[in-house]
């Protein structure tokens, strides 16, 4: 059993953890931490999901991070990739001696007299109970529950012979060579799936209610590999990272809400383009919504779209019924037969983990607080939450939340200070929820979000750039940040 103090705990050794671990090593190197990680080995996400195919939805050189160049020539990477390379970051910068396995924390609890966190770890499992304090605490542990996905109850399920999966629950052993099978869902995880067991199956086919949006993209960026032949792997990924988060987010998104009309007939023509001249289009692949209302889907060398032309793959747009002995019947009557039916239906999305927050003695409703530059929660003391981007890479905005809370942290140090609170006041008026984002797991979760206000630094802007300049380069106080 441990029973000790540290300056900084961090929890959940996935991608944001990671890079809070380096950033703390790197910048607060006087500091003692901590990487609790409730699972049995790292990467989050990439060690968690083994579906067929899995792989990153954002480009590599963006999704990696900014001190460790992606050196890989494909535009996305699978999954056994992308863990191979934070297990390579973890051990190059020996991290892992800082990790602790196992460690689930059910709860942390602030104490104003004592001036630190106090951590309830692994009370509701069989491993050793920890009783840990910190100064600081860093939720690193992403936005959705590991335990389980999102699945609907679908009338009849007991019905189905066959099998029903959930891609976050997927079996090792799954047999689906020469099989029916049907794919409910048409998001980033239904088109990874299709194209990757297409050519094992009898046929596949993806049941969406309505479509969704899709951008085609390069298998590899000709631009890197042209800047990685004549100069080095650092400079090729410097020039591309920056390439790839100034289309994406300076043009791109912005293009989409300032002429959504524009960019929805761009997109749909690109898909047109794509499939056989025959193909309704409209009925498929036109959303009713803008572009960026819902995350946009990456499909690298438009491998979805050649599973459809070659009759492998197909796209149904309808509503289940029920579910049948041998498959689903639709509301328009048509039936699809299925031998396994791949419930890709979402995420149980969380904020800071869904864990229970004690401050001075009081439970801390999360949704009644704002968000100070989208890390820390209006009236809590010296904790930070990474959250990353929708409309890009996660890790562009893990990566700055782990730098500005290594400043914060310094400066707390070097003023004298023993901790540091955000706080509104009546010049900070409520503009709403804190993610203005229309997909079905994030409108399912509205109710645990923090709001936001309507002026800075209590906005959630969703741009890296002017995020950039804040927190890498802006001022650490303010009239906001109360410091004690």
């Amino acid at each position: 059993m441990e029973n000790n103090h540290t300056d900084v705990i961090i929890i959940g050794a996935g991608i944001s953890g990671i890079a809070a671990a380096y950033n703390l090593k790197k910048s607060c190197p006087n500091k003692s931490f901590l990487l609790l990680e409730g699972r049995s080995s790292i990467g989050g996400t990439w060690d968690l999901f083994q579906y067929p195919g899995i792989r990153s939805d954002s480009d590599m050189c963006t999704m990696g991070y900014r001190f460790k160049p992606w050196v890989g020539r494909k535009v996305v990477a699978d999954g056994p990739s992308i863990l191979q390379y934070l297990k390579d970051i973890v051990t190059e910068n020996s991290i892992d001696q800082y990790i602790r396995f196992n460690r689930m924390v059910d709860s942390v609890s602030w104490s104003k007299e004592n001036k630190q966190w106090s951590l309830s770890i692994n009370t509701n499992n069989d491993y050793p109970t920890d009783n840990l304090t910190c100064d600081f605490i860093l939720f690193c542990g992403g936005y959705y529950n590991y335990d389980q996905g999102y699945k609907p109850a679908f009338p009849g399920e007991e019905d189905f012979k066959g099998e029903i999966i959930h891609p976050q629950q997927w079996p090792s052993n799954l047999d689906y060579k020469n099989k029916k099978v049907v794919v409910i869902g048409s998001g980033a995880t239904a088109v990874t799936i299709i194209p990757s067991m297409a050519d094992d199956t009898d046929h596949i086919t993806m049941l969406q209610r309505s479509p969704t949006y899709y951008i085609i993209g390069p298998e590899e960026d000709p631009l890197g590999n042209f800047f990685r032949k004549y100069t080095t792997d650092r400079l090729a990924y410097i020039i591309v990272r920056w390439k790839n988060i100034l289309f994406s987010q300076w043009f791109f998104f912005n293009q989409a809400r300032a002429r959504p009309k524009k960019v929805k007939a761009w997109l749909i023509s690109e898909i047109k383009n794509k499939l056989k001249p025959d193909y309704d289009i409209d009925k498929h692949f036109t959303p009713q919504y803008n572009p960026w209302d819902q995350r946009i889907c990456l499909v690298p060398g438009g491998d979805f779209f050649n599973a459809i032309n070659e009759d492998k793959a197909s796209v149904v747009t309808d509503h289940i019924e029920r579910f049948t002995e041998n498959g689903i019947t639709l509301k328009s009557g048509e039936k699809l037969d299925a031998d396994i039916i791949i419930t890709a239906t979402g995420l149980n999305m969380e904020v800071a983990g869904d864990m229970k927050i004690i401050v001075d003695g009081n439970d801390l409703d999360i949704s009644s607080k704002m968000f100070y530059k989208s890390m820390m929660i209006a009236d809590v003391p010296n904790m930070v939450v990474t959250f990353g981007y929708t409309n890009a890479s996660w890790t562009l905005k893990a990566d700055l939340t782990a730098e500005y809370t290594c400043r914060l942290i310094n400066y707390i140090d070097t003023k004298g200070f023993d901790y540091c609170m955000a706080i509104t006041d009546e010049s900070v008026e409520e503009k709403g929820v804190w993610l203005d984002f229309t997909s079905g797991y994030v409108e399912r979760a509205k109710h645990k979000f923090p709001k936001q206000g309507a002026r800075a630094p209590w906005t959630n802007t969703q741009q890296y750039l002017s995020d950039l300049l804040a927190l890498r380069y802006g001022k650490i106080k303010d009239k906001d940040l109360k410091f004690f």
